[in-house]
């Protein structure tokens, strides 16, 4: 059975690692899936290619997330190729570390807009479209790092750990109108960028997980799909490490 059967989705950032995954496990499960990339048109087709494959209707909107204008323009034009809009995913982020006395304005308000202004952006678009359905399901990508803090990333802890604020307080707020919002905090997942990192220091960095791994980015999707289906119909304002036990 299909658990997501005649429902739309929109996911930020769905063209590469873990809202890609999103998107294809969603897609396997009946959703039809909208989604937003900032640059690639080329890889944007390629995902609309593969998810139309999975028998769904997919299409990718070119969009700045961080943009207030940009995410409502998104939205109309969701509602217009698809009808409504049943999932929000808000997962667009970006990372600029460094040390807090070396890092600059600009890298703080580039993160801070695109992981964390992008979440209000979109909700403040879709939340009267769902009220009126008066059903719909929120899920903000935050991280282990918003929950415990990581030393060179003050900015990236900073919008994560706004993400799981945001998302209780409009778990209250909207919760009468049949909406849920939950958080899904992955830790050390396995993307095109740590398959960059050195052998060695990634086996550093597993011994201090429980579970002396890092996650797939389908371990992920497969939380993020409870978190979005009937499965989970009576959670809300609730967040869900997927870390293999490294913030225990």
């Amino acid at each position: 059975m299909e658990q997501l059967k005649g429902k739309v989705a929109l996911i930020t950032g769905a063209t590469r690692g873990i809202g890609y995954a999103m998107a294809k496990c969603f897609a396997a499960e009946g959703a039809e899936i909208a989604f937003t990339y900032v640059n690639s048109v080329e890889r944007a087709n390629q995902v609309e290619q593969e998810l139309a494959e999975l028998g769904v209707k997919a299409k990718g909107f070119q969009s700045d997330a961080a943009s207030f204008e940009n995410a409502n323009q998104v939205v109309e034009s969701v509602v217009k190729e698809f009808g409504k809009i049943d999932i929000l995913v808000n997962n667009a982020g970006i990372t600029k570390d460094g040390l807090l006395l070396r890092m600059n304005e600009q890298q703080w308000d580039d993160v801070l807009d695109t992981n964390l202004k992008s979440a209000f952006n979109y909700v403040r678009a879709c939340a009267p479209l769902m009220m009126r359905q008066r059903s719909g399901n929120i899920l903000s990508v935050s991280s282990v790092v918003g929950i415990h803090g990581n030393a060179g990333q003050a900015n990236y802890a900073a919008s994560k750990a706004g993400l799981v604020g945001f998302t209780k307080s409009i778990a209250k707020e909207l919760a009468t109108r049949g909406i849920r919002a939950n958080v899904i905090a992955p830790g050390f997942i396995m993307t095109e960028m740590t398959g960059k990192f050195d052998e060695k220091m990634l086996a550093e960095w597993c011994k201090g997980i429980p579970m002396q791994r890092g996650g797939d980015v389908e371990e992920v999707a497969k939380a993020a799909l409870f978190l979005v289906s009937d499965q989970s119909s009576y959670i809300t304002g609730q967040v869900l490490q997927v870390d293999g036990g490294m913030s225990m």
